[in-house]
């Protein structure tokens, strides 16, 4: 399963959330307001209540449902009503005051608004590509014992003799057994010819892969589908191979543990979408040179080494 490239932002809760919004809404009426100083009288936005109200909840330790879902409710009607000024605002002013950052949270807080009204009319918890952060974070569900939703950019990888080549990036979920046709189609590009054989997790073992691979002669690791052959010989012959394709995907897990632990794939630290996808990339690209140091390195030693054995 490819990993989540997790980014450092504050673990999101509904009510973090709302605050967020309401934050960002209420600059964007500070910025729609300056032609306006001295003029018009500034439409009130209730920010010290709204903050007010958010700290209440959010600072006790233990929170039953019912004061939650109060508070959501309080939320939603101070960002309705920023909501409402912004749009009164905005026939009285142009879009242009406006920068492409807050440009940007004026149309998520919109979405953020809408998601999480239809979700509290519905007593729901769960929204199309629901929003949980404010620039472009997205929840994927993982389902692991350490942390069953991760929130970053999920990353698809290929690895060649060792060297880590990104084959699909993106921040919402999706089905990596649909990426492996295209990942094929990429190694031939890069190389001019396609491999012998893909090593590769039992989600991409569908039916259209299978079929892909065998109409290009790909091997493509993992026990065929159906029954198994009554075959004793071809039996034990496909039980070896799965048994040393299991020892070759072994590496390439330990690539996705590596880009973790040691070159901050683990927590992205940047804030925009595009310099996130460049940050995962240069990262990939730090591992390659690092692997390729390490067998010139190796390659080094090794001559030097037998040269001073044939000097002894």
């Amino acid at each position: 399963m490819p990993p989540v490239q997790q980014a450092d932002i504050h673990y999101p809760t509904d009510l973090w959330l709302f605050n967020e919004t309401r934050e960002a809404l209420e600059e964007i009426i500070v910025v729609f307001h300056e032609p306006h100083i001295g003029i018009n009288k500034k439409p009130r936005t209730y920010r010290n209540n709204a903050r007010r109200d958010y700290l209440n909840i959010d600072k006790q330790k233990r929170k039953s449902a019912k004061k939650i879902r109060k508070g959501i409710g309080r939320q939603l009607r101070y960002i309705k009503r920023d909501l409402k000024v912004v749009k009164d605002l905005s026939t009285k002013n142009t879009l242009t005051l406006l920068n492409k950052r807050q440009y940007r949270n004026l149309l998520v807080c919109r979405e953020i608004y809408q998601q999480q009204s239809m979700m509290y009319r519905n007593r729901v918890h769960k929204a199309e590509d629901r929003i949980v952060s404010l620039p472009f974070i997205r929840p994927i569900v993982r389902g692991k014992s350490g942390a069953d939703v991760e929130f970053g950019a999920k990353l698809a990888i290929s690895i060649v003799n060792g060297y880590s080549f990104m084959e699909y990036l993106s921040f919402n979920a999706f089905n990596e057994g649909k990426s492996l046709i295209q990942s094929i189609e990429n190694y031939h590009q890069r190389f001019g010819y396609y491999p012998k054989v893909v090593i590769a997790d039992k989600i991409y073992r569908n039916r259209e892969n299978i079929k892909f691979c065998k109409s290009l002669g790909i091997r493509l690791c993992g026990p065929p589908l159906g029954r198994p052959t009554k075959n004793a010989e071809l039996l034990k012959k496909q039980k070896n191979e799965q048994r040393m394709d299991a020892k070759n995907r072994n590496s390439v897990e330990a690539v996705f543990g590596e880009g973790k632990r040691f070159y901050g794939l683990g927590r992205i630290m940047a804030r925009l979408r595009e310099t996130s996808e460049s940050v995962i990339a240069m990262q990939l690209l730090v591992m390659n040179l690092g692997r390729r140091l390490r067998i010139l390195l190796w390659l080094f030693f090794k001559r030097h080494f037998n040269l001073i054995k044939l000097a002894i």
